[in-house]
């Protein structure tokens, strides 16, 4: 958690469901890197999944894991991935496009001016 003048601001990441998987749709990117899962079936496979992701990347902020029948997925439409900032009451003050070629780091960054100033 940050502080920002008083404010309080929460950073996660919120791992869905794999976007990759190898038996769903692999891309080469990621067999070239050797970043292969098949698509997790109970939770205890996706929390696997989930933290290797969080390793592998470096996250460097706390992560929490979508329940395997993907409620905040479909809540939040965030697959493959989205940047997404909630305000003060928990609604959607900013939505990024589907990431990674969808992410606009600088609509976070506004978004967070306007709810907590400069």
């Amino acid at each position: 958690m940050a502080e920002h003048y008083g404010h309080r601001v929460a950073f996660r990441m919120v791992y869905i469901a794999e976007a990759h998987s190898s038996d769903i749709w692999q891309v080469g990117a990621n067999e070239r890197d050797e970043v292969i899962y098949v698509n997790p079936k109970t939770m205890a496979e996706r929390t696997d999944v989930a933290q290797a992701c969080v390793r592998n990347l470096n996250v460097g902020f706390p992560a929490v894991i979508d329940g395997i029948d993907n409620s905040v997925e479909q809540a939040y439409t965030g697959w493959p991935d989205r940047l997404v900032v909630l305000d003060a009451e928990g609604k959607v003050a900013f939505k990024s496009g589907p990431g990674p070629f969808g992410f606009r780091p600088q609509g976070v960054k506004d978004t967070l001016v306007k709810l907590i100033g400069e």
